[in-house]
């Protein structure tokens, strides 16, 4: 009776199996371009923002979304101009923000910061002599600038937050900055300690760009709406005072689990999402010395 009992188990588990093997596949969200300001447009969804920047000579993309959102973009990206893209720049080494590199080829070049390549070299995706040609060939330490004119966007490297090679793309003449996941929304970030992140280096980093970024009030984050230069800074005082707080409670001799599970930040914060607070509070933990 037992062994007929687990026989009918196992057929039921093969059973479901079976029919979610045939379920439809959930889809990722339909992408949507919007107006940022005069000839930069964002395109949401599919993965980490991808901005679009319509110059004298081509387009620039900033950041490519996860693997197979090329065809995507690119109708996207005709539906504004018929130029061709002729430059990527790829503000991390993330899947959702490199992922679709492949799908721009011919004369495209490729920018990130140097950190940003070497982590990349590291995914399968761009180990192949296939892959490599869609990792960046044009690579900067602090600071590069790129075109000219109205269309120069200047390229920044405060040090490290999300991962150890993240870049800030100001667009000059327009006052805008695309942030990637160094701003991805107002809530707890992913820290990526094994791409080089630090928790507490984050906010030190943020408070460097927004000392040392001049000109900007409108910001493309990388992964919500397009928001404002008060934003951002408010972003960099939620990890200080996040950072702070988890110094003060580790001091106390308090568990990174207590500390989460008691963490209170300032009322302003009210509104920022925490469902990674866990996970914030032990990648701070560990980098405190």
């Amino acid at each position: 009776m037992k062994r007929f009992a687990v026989l009918v188990g196992l057929i039921f588990i093969g059973a479901i199996a079976i029919a979610r093997a045939h379920e439809p596949q959930q889809q990722p969200a339909p992408l949507e371009i919007q107006p940022v300001r005069d000839n930069l447009f964002v395109i949401m969804g599919g993965g980490g923002n991808t901005a679009v920047f319509i110059t004298e000579k081509g387009v620039v993309l900033v950041d490519t979304k996860l693997p197979g959102m090329g065809p995507g973009i690119l109708e996207k990206v005709r539906s504004v101009t018929s130029k061709p893209v002729s430059m990527v720049i790829n503000t991390h080494t993330h899947g959702d923000h490199v992922g679709s590199n492949s799908a721009f080829t011919g004369a495209v070049e490729f920018v990130a910061h140097e950190n940003c390549r070497a982590s990349m070299e590291r995914m399968p995706a761009f180990q192949s002599d296939e892959g490599r040609q869609f990792l960046p060939g044009k690579t900067y330490k602090d600071k590069l600038s790129l075109l000219s004119g109205k269309d120069q966007i200047d390229l920044y490297h405060f040090g490290r937050g999300h991962t150890s090679g993240d870049s800030f793309i100001v667009f000059k003449s327009l006052g805008v900055v695309h942030t990637g996941d160094m701003f991805p929304r107002k809530g707890t970030p992913f820290i990526d300690g094994n791409n080089g992140g630090n928790g507490v280096e984050f906010p030190k980093t943020l408070i460097k760009a927004a000392s040392g970024i001049r000109g900007v009030n409108t910001v493309i984050p990388g992964h919500s709406a397009v928001t404002d230069w008060n934003a951002f800074k408010e972003f960099g005082e939620f990890m200080r005072d996040m950072v702070a707080a988890v110094e003060k409670a580790k001091r106390s001799g308090k568990t990174p689990d207590q500390i989460a599970d008691e963490i209170k930040l300032p009322e302003k914060y009210s509104a920022y999402g925490m469902e990674g607070i866990k996970s914030n509070v032990n990648r701070i933990y560990a980098d405190l010395k």
